[in-house]
Formats: C-alpha cells, sequence, structure tokens
C-alpha cells in the first residue's frame, strides 16, 4: 500500500510539473513582449500563443497573459509560476485592466455569451450599446422602455433593457441594466450598473475590479 502512495504522489507530482510553466515579462520590443518561459527568452506579438502562453495585452511595466483557462498579471522582472489547473468560475472574482491609448480602459467580453469590445466608463450610469450591437448580439431591445438620452446635440431616444449575462475576463455577473441608443458607438461603455458590482482600485495605469 505504502508503495503504491508514494507512485501515486510522484506521478502527481510529474503531472503538476509538466502542466506548469514559469514566465517573466522582461519587458516590450517594438510590438512584442519579451516573455521568457521555462528559461527560454521569445518575443511574443498580443494575440500570439508560444507553448501555451497566449499574450493577451501588455504595457511598458506588465503584460496580461492566458495559461490554462485563466488569465494572469506579469509584472516587469517578477517570475509567475503558472498553472493549467483553471479555477471554477465561482472563483474567479477579480478583473485586471491596463489603460490604453488615451488613458482608457478597453478590453473584450461578452453580453449574452456573444462578443463585444467594452471601454470602462465610470459617468455611465449603465451599461450604453449601440442599436448596431445591440442587433448583432441579438438583443431584443424593441421591446423594453422608451428613455430620453442626454447628449450633446440634445436628448435622443433608447430603450432600457436588462442583461441576463455580462463577462469581463473569467468574471461573470447577471442581471445588468443597460440602455440601447441609436447613435454610432465604437465601444460598448461598460457602466455602472457593471461596476457598482465590484471595488474598484486605481493604481497608475492599472485598474482592479474586485468583486462584491
Amino acid at each position: 500500500m505504502t508503495s503504491r502512495l508514494l507512485l501515486a504522489a510522484t506521478l502527481a507530482l510529474t503531472f503538476m510539473a509538466a502542466t506548469a510553466q514559469t514566465v517573466t515579462f522582461n519587458g516590450a520590443m517594438g510590438d512584442k513582449a519579451l516573455l521568457v518561459i521555462d528559461g527560454e527568452a521569445r518575443p511574443i506579438p498580443v494575440g500570439a500563443t508560444v507553448q501555451g502562453v497566449k499574450l493577451v495585452t501588455m504595457s511598458a511595466d506588465e503584460a496580461r497573459v492566458e495559461f490554462g483557462g485563466h488569465v494572469e498579471v506579469l509584472r516587469l522582472g517578477s517570475p509567475a509560476h503558472l498553472s493549467r489547473t483553471a479555477l471554477p468560475s465561482s472563483a474567479n472574482r477579480e478583473i485586471v485592466l491596463t489603460a490604453g491609448m488615451g488613458g482608457h480602459f478597453v478590453t473584450g467580453g461578452a453580453i449574452n455569451g456573444r462578443p463585444v469590445q467594452f471601454m470602462v466608463d465610470t459617468g455611465a450610469t449603465a451599461i450604453a450599446l449601440s442599436q448596431a450591437d445591440a442587433d448583432r448580439i441579438g438583443l431584443d431591445y424593441r421591446n423594453g422602455q422608451r428613455v430620453g438620452i442626454h447628449t450633446a446635440n440634445g436628448i435622443i431616444p433608447g430603450h432600457v433593457v436588462n442583461l441576463t449575462s455580462v463577462r469581463v475576463g473569467d468574471v461573470e455577473v447577471f442581471n445588468v441594466s443597460a440602455v440601447v441608443q441609436p447613435t454610432f458607438m465604437e465601444y460598448v461603455l461598460l457602466g455602472n450598473s457593471f461596476l457598482t458590482r465590484f471595488q474598484m482600485k486605481r493604481e497608475n495605469d492599472t485598474l482592479t475590479l474586485q468583486k462584491r
């Protein structure tokens, strides 16, 4: 029995070693991040995957990578040990965003399971999206409550709707109010109907949302 337990423990340790990576972000090389993966330096463009490590975003002092089903933030020069064991969805409670051009926090996500591009807007009362995006993701907004939306060019008509789910990264929240408007919008505005579900902390160009 003892020998079997020792063999099982050895196999488990071997499996863990085979499904883990040590990754260090060593800075940017033009539009590529220099990642050192298990001792091997690799320049990786955003969106590319090398040895199971996908570069999601990067800035001058950090990179966000996806490995084994969850996202990790790599600080410049600090090694991180990544595991393929993904956290259960109920344990995913934190979103970490890095400011892009103009200081805006832009990130991919999903509404009702359909992909969208979000931009964080703490001045927006609710999530706001254009009719074009609403039509694309199959949102039935025409039966929603009609409202007037105040803009720089006056009041425009809109519809209030309830979104079944909103996902950013590995974090998903449910029953979120939104406003659909007819004007063109480059991004879906991630407003306070979503943001108030989180505690927000900003440090320089990093915004952390911790689910309440």
